[in-house]
C-alpha cells in the first residue's frame, strides 16, 4: 500500500472512532471546549478530503450526535459536489434521518435555518422528512417550537389544524383532532394534562402549580419505558409505587448504566432480577451470532478513569459491563477479567489504576480464538506494559495470529483526534453502545494497516449499498411516544 493511501485509510478509521464514541461532552480527562474543537476539525478535514467516504460514514454506526453533523455539512457544501455524488449524498440523508431521533432531526433542521441553508433540495429533504411522520399533530405538540421552525423554513403545507396549533392556537374554541384539543384543554383544565406525553405534561403541572409525586402518579400510565428508568430513582424518593419499568425491554448499554447507578445493597438485592435483565438484553443484541464466536476472553477496565466525568457518568463502565454480558453470549466459552474487581460483576466500582499489561497476560495464557479489552487505553501500572505484552506475544509466541486482538475503546482523546490505542499492531476501535461491538470488530482489521485503501472502500460502499437497500423504518415520535400517542 502506498504511503498516501495509508494516510488516508488511516483518516477515515480514525473519523470513524471519533464519530462512534464522542459527543462533544466533557470527559475524565478532556473538557467539552476540547472534545468540540477538535471534533469539528476533524469533520472539516474529513469532509474536505474524503467527501465521499464522509457522506459513507452516515451507513455506519455513528452515533446521532455525529450523524446530525455529518448530514449539516453536506447540505451545507452541497455545492462542492457534483450530481451524481449529491443523488448518493441526498438519498443517504434521507435515510439517515429517518433513523435519528426525532430530536435530533429537528436540531438538524434547526441547525440549517442558522446557517441560512435554504436552498431546493435542503427544503425538499425537511418537506419529505416531516411529511413521512406517523403522527404531525403528535409532533406539534411535543416538538411544537422546531417543527414550526422547520415549516417556516422550508415552507411546508401542513394539515389545517396543525398549523393553527403552531402559529395561532389560541383562537380556535375547540379542535377537532383530539391530541390537540387535549393539548389545549390541559392549559385550563389539569386532569387533560395526564392525556398528554410526559415532556409536555411536566411544564404544564409546573404552570398549574401541581405537587410532583402528585403528577408522576397520575403521568405513569403515560411514561415510555426510558422515561420509566430516568424516573425510577426520584419516585422511590417521593414514594411513587406506579412507576415501574420493564428492565428486559431496556437496551444493553443503557441497561447497564442503570444498573451502575443503584447502590451496592439494591444490586445485591436485586441481583437475579437485574442479571437476568442483562443478560436478556444480550441475547436480543447477539441475535444469530450467539454462541458463535468460539473461545473469549475480555480484559475489563473498571479503573477510576471508568468513573467518567459529570455529565457522561460512569459511561466508560457501562459500557464494560454490558460488553461483559454480550460478550458471554457471543461466546462459546467466556471469561471475564476485570482489573481489580473480583466476583459479581453486578458489584463493579471504577476504582485504582489501570493495569492492563498484567491482566491482558493471564487472557493470554488461557490460549483464546479472541482476546477483546474494553478500556480507555491510558496503561499506567506501569506505563507502556500492556504493549509491551502485546508486542512480545505477537512476535514470538503467536505470530501465526492464532489469537486475534481487538481493543474496543469508548472514551475519544480530543489530543490525538482518535481513541488511545494499546499498540500500534493491536486493531483499536471506538465503542459507544455495547450492541454495536460485534459490528466494529469487522471495522477493527482497517486500523492496524493491513487492510488496503481499496479494501476499506469496498466495505464502505459494501456497507452503504445494504444500508439504501434496506427499508429504513420511520423513527417513532420520540423513543416508545407511539404508545403514548395512543
Amino acid at each position: 500500500m502506498s504511503l498516501s493511501d495509508r494516510v488516508a485509510c488511516e483518516d477515515v478509521v480514525m473519523f470513524v472512532n471519533a464519530a462512534v464514541t464522542s459527543t462533544g461532552q466533557r470527559e475524565f480527562r478532556a473538557g467539552a471546549a476540547e472534545q468540540r474543537m477538535s471534533l469539528d476539525f476533524l469533520h472539516e478535514y474529513v469532509l474536505g478530503n474524503y467527501r465521499d467516504l464522509y457522506a459513507a460514514t452516515l451507513a455506519l454506526d455513528v452515533n446521532h450526535f455525529n450523524a446530525a453533523i455529518v448530514v449539516t455539512n453536506l447540505l451545507r457544501t452541497a455545492h462542492l459536489a457534483g450530481p451524481d455524488q449529491r443523488a448518493v449524498e441526498g438519498r443517504l440523508i434521507a435515510a439517515r434521518l429517518r433513523l435519528l431521533p426525532p430530536q435530533r432531526a429537528y436540531r438538524v433542521f434547526r441547525e440549517l435555518r442558522r446557517l441560512g441553508v435554504n436552498n431546493r433540495r435542503t427544503r425538499a429533504i425537511i418537506r419529505d422528512w416531516v411529511a413521512a411522520r406517523p403522527d404531525p399533530a403528535f409532533d406539534a405538540v411535543k416538538y411544537r417550537r422546531s417543527l414550526s421552525i422547520a415549516a417556516r423554513h422550508a415552507h411546508l403545507s401542513l394539515p389545517a389544524e396543525v398549523g393553527t396549533v403552531l402559529f395561532d392556537w389560541r383562537r380556535p374554541k375547540r379542535y377537532g383532532t383530539p391530541i390537540l384539543e387535549t393539548w389545549r384543554r390541559a392549559h385550563y383544565e389539569q386532569r387533560a394534562l395526564y392525556e398528554l406525553p410526559y415532556t409536555v405534561a411536566e411544564g404544564l403541572a409546573v404552570r398549574h402549580g401541581i405537587n410532583r409525586a402528585r403528577f408522576l402518579t397520575g403521568i405513569a400510565p403515560k411514561l415510555t419505558d426510558g422515561e420509566r428508568l430516568r424516573l425510577r430513582t426520584s419516585a422511590r424518593r417521593l414514594e411513587v409505587a406506579a412507576i415501574g419499568t420493564d428492565l428486559p425491554r431496556v437496551p444493553l448499554t443503557r441497561l447497564a448504566s442503570y444498573v451502575l447507578s443503584l447502590s451496592r445493597p439494591e444490586r445485591v438485592r436485586r441481583g437475579a432480577e437485574l442479571t437476568g435483565a442483562l443478560r436478556a438484553a444480550a441475547r436480543r443484541a447477539a441475535g444469530r451470532q450467539a454462541g458463535s464466536w468460539g473461545r473469549v476472553v475480555a480484559v475489563l477496565d473498571d479503573s477510576y478513569s471508568a468513573s467518567g466525568s459529570g455529565v457522561k457518568r460512569r459511561r466508560p463502565l457501562a459500557v464494560a459491563l454490558a460488553t461483559h454480558y454480550l460478550l458471554e453470549t457471543l461466546a462459546a466459552d467466556y471469561t471475564g477479567l476485570w482489573l481489580s474487581h473480583r466476583g459479581d460483576p453486578l458489584l463493579v466500582h471504577p476504582i485504582g489504576p489501570t493495569g492492563l499489561g498484567a491482566r491482558i497476560l493471564d487472557g493470554l495464557e488461557r490460549r483464546p480464538d479472541r482476546l477483546v479489552v474494553v478500556s480507555d487505553g491510558w496503561d499506567n501500572a506501569p506505563p507502556g506494559q500492556a504493549a509491551e505484552v502485546l508486542r512480545v506475544w505477537r512476535s514470538r509466541l503467536d505470530p501465526e495470529e492464532r489469537t486475534s486482538v481487538v481493543h474496543l475503546n469508548p472514551v475519544y482523546e480530543s489530543d490525538s483526534f482518535d481513541v488511545r490505542r494499546l499498540a500500534p499492531a493491536v486493531a483499536t476501535v471506538g465503542v459507544r453502545d455495547a450492541e454495536d461491538a460485534a459490528a466494529l470488530v469487522e471495522l477493527a482489521r482497517f486500523s492496524t494497516g493491513t487492510a488496503t485503501f481499496d479494501e476499506l472502500r469496498a466495505h464502505l460502499a459494501d456497507r452503504v449499498a445494504r444500508f439504501l437497500a434496506v427499508p429504513v423504518p420511520v423513527t417513532g415520535p420520540g423513543p416508545d411516544d407511539a404508545a403514548v400517542a395512543a
